[in-house]
């Protein structure tokens, strides 16, 4: 199943050193694949590295697509960490 997501990070620190360690760990519970997007540049949402060369600010838009059997679960917890919410 792909399920596909756009989000504007809410959280104050972007998407950067803590939350984007969070998401990875978040991601990686998860079977399917996750991808994320901003702009033209797209990176494997199970990557740190990956996640923080997107250099995604607080307002920045982002595009989650998640393939797999758990894609529904892993957008809606990758949404909190996105909205800064405690997932």
């Amino acid at each position: 199943m792909l399920i596909e997501k756009k989000l504007t990070i809410q959280n104050e620190q972007g998407l950067h050193a803590r939350p984007a360690a969070i998401f990875v760990q978040i991601a990686n519970k998860y079977e399917s694949d996750i991808v994320v997007k901003k702009g033209r540049q797209e990176v494997n949402g199970k990557s740190i590295m990956g996640l923080l060369t997107l250099a995604a600010e607080k307002g920045a838009k982002l595009h989650i697509k998640a393939n797999g059997p758990d894609a529904k679960e892993a957008v809606e917890d990758l949404e909190k960490v996105i909205l800064g919410e405690t997932p």
